[in-house]
């Protein structure tokens, strides 16, 4: 849709741009135009003269341009239950703090969204996603208080509202107490998605129906579930093959293996993306591609709970849309999803195909434009083109960190994480030299303190 003749302008300039569309094309120096929300136009060398109502010039010089990074999994509410369970494999770590994690509450949920959706803004994620499902009774509005945080912090967001209803009586790993009923999950989920989800372009707020796993979910809420999305015209999320001991809990209970079980139940398809997926044979990988499923890659999840290294490569060269995730924060300490760019390189060159793995631009795709594909916005969202939403991050390379780097895209995927000068979400900018400028910081770290001390008493007392 073409800009208004009052739209009001920013002008970007002297930077240079990696604009992660589909050919990678990059300018050494270039520009960059918003009317209002969107990209009016990019290129090479300065703006066009005679642009009208021009608001505001900033000078990148020194700077490298991106797409906003996107986020396409997370647990908000693990942020306040960091450096918990440090030497544990999967399941032992969700024996070890699902008692905790039953405990949360409303005010806790807002706190822990505050804080995981600060980090990750502030580090150049402007499209963010929860993957919430825990919700103990009486605990209050949670999705609410999730969502009203993202739209207090200005970023884009995807609530994944997630459910479980196999509990330890059902053969399950969560306690008996912190799951929901069948029909008690699929109801809440059908009211947060008429209540919340917004299908129009530039939406600020989308929802996903996201039971979440295999051994946490019955059988019939997968298949109603998925019924349930395509019903409303959403999209599905869960947790898939994340380790070898999933891979031999869907054998023993379903007599298959996790993809097996997804695409018996309706879990494989375009609307579709599954967190995980390290353990994936060769078989899986190609279900994957026919059916257009999407994965959200958590390279630093996976490495601190010893699930395995994913094969993506192989996921890519076959055709399977891949974004990155932070994971939950109980998983990754960090919060951040830009150090995942270098993480995801790094790790995967651990692997069969070693130097050949990834290399910059794939890592930066990853974060960018597949993260955008995997959340179904790639029309919208991921890539620098007229047209798309003015999402976008203005990195400092010319500090001392990233000095003799003389490729932006290698100095930001392989250097030290690099400062964010500004962050811009719908045309409007959310981040400035590192700090927020929509919420205070300072507050929601004494909060975070707060309500991490109160869920651990709560949590104590049994």
């Amino acid at each position: 849709m073409a800009p208004s003749a009052a739209a009001q302008r920013i002008v970007i300039e002297n930077c240079a741009i990696a604009t992660v569309d589909a050919d990678d094309t990059e300018y050494a120096s270039g520009y960059l135009v918003v009317a209002d929300n969107t990209i009016e136009s990019i290129g090479a060398g300065s703006a066009p003269q005679g642009l009208e109502n021009v608001v505001r010039r900033i000078d990148g010089t020194g700077h490298l341009v991106t797409p906003g990074l996107v986020n396409t999994h997370h647990h908000f509410y693990q942020w306040i239950t960091r450096g918990l369970a440090t030497d544990h494999n999967l399941f032992n770590w969700l024996v070890a703090l699902y008692p905790t994690w039953a405990r949360i509450d409303e005010q806790m949920g807002r706190v822990a969204a505050q804080g995981s959706l600060a980090m990750m803004a502030r580090g150049g994620v402007t499209t963010a996603m929860d993957h919430h499902y825990v919700y103990p009774r009486n605990a209050g509005d949670l999705s609410g208080a999730i969502i009203g945080a993202a739209s207090e912090m200005g970023v884009r967001f995807t609530l994944a509202r997630g459910s479980m209803d196999r509990s330890k009586k059902d053969g399950g790993l969560p306690p008996d107490f912190a799951v929901e009923t069948l029909d008690g999950a699929l109801s809440a989920t059908a009211e947060t998605v008429d209540r919340f989800h917004d299908a129009s372009f530039g939406s600020m707020t989308q929802v996903a129906v996201a039971p979440c796993s295999p051994f946490s979910v019955s059988t019939e809420l997968m298949k109603q579930g998925a019924e349930l999305a395509r019903a409303k015209g959403v999209r599905l999320h869960t947790h898939g093959s994340e380790t070898v001991e999933e891979e031999q809990f869907c054998k023993e209970l379903f007599g298959m293996g996790p993809t097996d079980y997804f695409e018996s139940t309706g879990w494989l398809g375009q609307d579709v993306w599954m967190a995980h997926c390290v353990h994936m044979n060769d078989s899986d990988i190609a279900a994957f591609a026919r059916t257009g499923t999407g994965v959200a890659h958590c390279p630093s999840s996976n490495a601190r709970l010893a699930a395995g290294i994913a094969r993506v490569p192989d996921m890519l060269k076959a055709g399977v849309p891949v974004g990155l995730g932070v994971d939950g924060t109980a998983s990754n300490e960090s919060g951040e999803l830009h150090t995942e760019l270098r993480n995801a390189l790094l790790i995967n060159r651990l692997g069969a195909h070693r130097e050949a793995a990834l290399n910059a631009r794939q890592a930066l795709r990853l974060g960018t434009y597949g993260g955008a594909q995997v959340l179904g916005r790639a029309a919208e969202i991921g890539s620098l083109e007229a047209g798309k939403l003015a999402d976008f991050v203005l990195w400092k390379l010319d500090t001392l960190a990233h000095a003799s780097i003389a490729d932006p895209v290698t100095a930001l995927v392989f250097g030290a994480a690099a400062p964010v000068t500004a962050s811009f979400v719908n045309g409007k900018q959310i981040v400035e030299d590192n700090r927020l400028l929509t919420v205070d910081e300072d507050a929601i770290a004494r909060a975070t303190r707060d309500e991490a001390q109160r869920l651990a008493r709560i949590a104590a007392q049994g």
